[in-house]
């Protein structure tokens, strides 16, 4: 507050607030991984509000959204990369034989238990699987 750190000061109160009202709603204190939930729905908010803003022409907006994400970030463990996702993907593929399409959704849930307790994108392990799939 001192430094004047406007956008940091709101993105943390907002952190705050979401944390305060997933408390009140369970009626308990949260543990760590429902901590990092939120601050991962909130993140995946910003970066959905980032690209409608991108898309209705307000850089501005899309930059001041762009910035919460690096701040609510800096909170949260190191995501998983898509080297990492592949080689999982590659790994319960093999695993299961010669999986098809049809059980993209097994070969998904094993790649997530893989990385439980870490921060995955399950977008991108969708399109990991996806392009495995395909050949």
């Amino acid at each position: 507050m001192k430094s004047r750190q406007e956008l940091r000061l709101s993105t943390l109160r907002m952190v705050k607030t979401a944390l305060k009202n997933k408390e009140i709603d369970k009626r308990e204190p949260l543990d760590e991984h429902e901590e990092m939930h939120v601050l991962s729905t909130l993140v995946k908010q910003r970066h959905e509000a980032s690209e409608a803003f991108t898309k209705g022409n307000r850089p501005e907006l899309a930059a001041k959204e762009l910035a919460e994400i690096v701040f609510i970030e800096s909170y949260l463990p190191k995501a998983v990369g898509p080297a990492e996702i592949a080689a999982a993907v590659q790994s319960v593929m093999a695993e299961m034989g010669s999986p098809t399409a049809k059980e993209m959704g097994t070969i998904m849930k094993h790649v997530m238990a893989k990385f439980a307790g870490a921060r995955i994108d399950g977008k991108l392990v969708s399109e990991a699987v996806k392009k495995a799939l395909a050949g």
